[in-house]
């Protein structure tokens, strides 16, 4: 063996001589700064006040992609690793992600915007039958869930009061089974639960027997809506009155169904007889039945004849929103309030006029969660990605008309798409998917605690019912002092912006893909009414 400068080492062997190169060193330092700045930028995200929850989200994500980019780039032409090693390396990369399609499929973000990814493969789906008693017809009972947030439209049931020891009377499954896709809610009426789907390329109109969780009927209508940010099917939750049912699926079908058959009464296109630009992620706007009324959004408060579908007036002209209309007594005026993009607006029941009107940021903030009337004429407000939440003061001068003054606003209530509840002078709803206490009085946060990310709240007398965003129900104390939880178990499956319903001491929820009906205890209720 023979050795030379330049650190070349040559070998003799059987007559040939043969020459081993040196191998480079591997250069890892321009990795390590990559990922030094990945994590900086990382902190600096998370750690700044500038921004929203989803706002950081989205950066760290971009952060995160640029950081695997970089490094491919790294390994290809920076490293100085042997060309078979780069090569082998990437083969390994093509093969984990090759493999991660395959084992696992892209379902969409959830309410903070971070990406859902779910086995391909998943446990079977049972239909667990109990007893099929029936109740009264289709007359509304002050026990009846017969729309969007309750009969108020409030997020609110008083005739019920739930024991809270879970834990020695835990919840009763009655039933579970998959339905199709759609953020729609359940409306109940005597034993019929109704709820839209979508299956294919139709939106579906479906009514469940309340106990069993049989199909009693089902109407369909050729339309399909989906995005990846605000995933497949109809969002509005139906609602009961008298003998019908009124529905509005995602690209502005208004149908009138008989209730006991489903049969079509009526129907129109709200947004395509209005001339006016359907929202951007899909309406979500559930019919209100005032009267002889049907009132939706399209293009702004509309309202439509209950019996002909005919149109009875057309409000103030703007832009829809997400939130639905909900009829309120402001400085002693009857009136209809809806959140519009941008724009809240008070209407004449009869007549459409509008009464009185309150801008609202825009044009990158969605306005979806209910407006809140609280007492001596004032109206909360609230909206996501960083707006936070106002409190209005609605008064009359002299001549009668209306005047709108912002009392407070705050940053520590921002209700995405989540609706607040108002109870014993305080407010309850999740902040960006925390859930958090304000005292309406100065709008300051008495507490926030509990991630349960972009779900849905009632108040249950004295109690608050959350449904999580990933399909827990969490029983929560309403006290302004703390956060206390009471009780929780795992309702369903899938990812849960559907509103619950509450009907008696039976519980209906439902995500993208199933639906469980509880039997939930109660002290003014017997929780053993049904049979094994």
């Amino acid at each position: 063996m023979l050795k030379f400068r330049h650190n070349f080492t040559f070998y003799e062997e059987k007559g040939t001589l043969m020459v081993e190169h040196p191998s480079k060193a591997i250069r890892w330092w321009p990795l390590w700064i990559v990922i030094i700045l990945a994590i900086l930028g990382t902190l600096v995200t998370w750690i700044s006040d500038a921004g929203h929850r989803q706002d950081k989200i989205l950066l760290t994500t971009m952060i995160v992609i640029g950081t695997i980019i970089l490094g491919i780039l790294w390994l290809l032409f920076f490293s100085e690793m042997r060309w078979r090693i780069r090569l082998l390396v990437l083969a390994v990369l093509a093969l984990g992600v090759f493999l991660s399609n395959n084992l696992f499929q892209f379902k969409g973000f959830s309410g903070d915007l971070v990406p859902i990814f779910e086995r391909r493969w998943q446990d079977g789906q049972t239909t667990h039958q109990r007893n099929s008693a029936s109740l009264s017809g289709p007359e509304i009972s002050t026990t009846d869930y017969p729309q969007y947030l309750g009969q108020h439209r409030n997020g609110v049931v008083a005739t019920t009061k739930l024991n809270l020891d879970w834990a020695s009377s835990p919840p009763k499954l009655v039933w579970r089974r998959p339905v199709g896709a759609a953020w729609s809610g359940f409306a109940i009426a005597g034993n019929s639960a109704i709820t839209q789907e979508q299956e294919d390329d139709w939106e579906k109109v479906v009514c469940y027997e309340l106990h069993t969780g049989d199909v009693k009927w089902s109407h369909q209508d050729g339309a399909r809506y989906n995005t990846p940010l605000a995933g497949l099917g109809p969002r509005a939750t139906p609602t009961i009155s008298d003998n019908r049912v009124y529905t509005l699926g995602s690209t502005g079908i208004l149908n009138c169904l008989d209730f006991e058959t489903g049969e079509q009464l009526w129907t129109t296109n709200i947004f395509e007889e209005h001339t006016a630009d359907t929202p951007p992620w899909g309406v979500s706007i559930s019919p209100l039945v005032v009267g002889e009324l049907v009132v939706v959004s399209a293009g702004g408060a509309v309202a439509y004849h209950r019996e002909t579908g005919k149109i009875a007036w057309v409000g103030y002209r703007t832009k829809s929103g997400y939130s639905s209309p909900f009829l309120t007594t402001l400085a002693g005026v009857e009136q209809i309030v809806i959140f519009n993009q941008g724009l809240v607006t008070a209407h004449d029941p009869l007549s459409g006029e509008l009464l009185w009107m309150q801008p609202w940021p825009t044009p990158s903030v969605e306005c979806v969660s209910q407006p809140v009337p609280l007492p001596d004429d004032k109206l909360l407000v609230s909206s996501g990605y960083g707006v936070g939440a106002k409190l209005f003061q609605i008064s009359r001068n002299s001549m009668g008309e209306f005047n709108v003054s912002t009392l407070w606003e705050t940053i520590y209530l921002k209700a995405k798409f989540t609706n607040i509840i108002y109870y014993n002078n305080y407010l309850y709803g999740l902040d960006d998917g925390i859930f958090a206490c304000v005292n309406p009085a100065d709008g300051t946060r008495q507490w926030k605690r509990g991630r349960y990310g972009h779900g849905q709240t009632l108040l249950i007398s004295d109690v608050l019912l959350v449904l999580t965003e990933s399909g827990e129900v969490v029983l929560v104390d309403p006290n302004p002092d703390t956060h206390i939880e009471h009780a929780r178990f795992t309702a369903i499956k899938g990812k849960t912006w559907n509103t619950p319903a509450l009907a008696g001491d039976y519980l209906l929820v439902r995500s993208d893909r199933e639906a469980a009906c509880y039997q939930l205890p109660t002290i003014n209720t017997d929780v053993n009414s049904y049979t094994e």
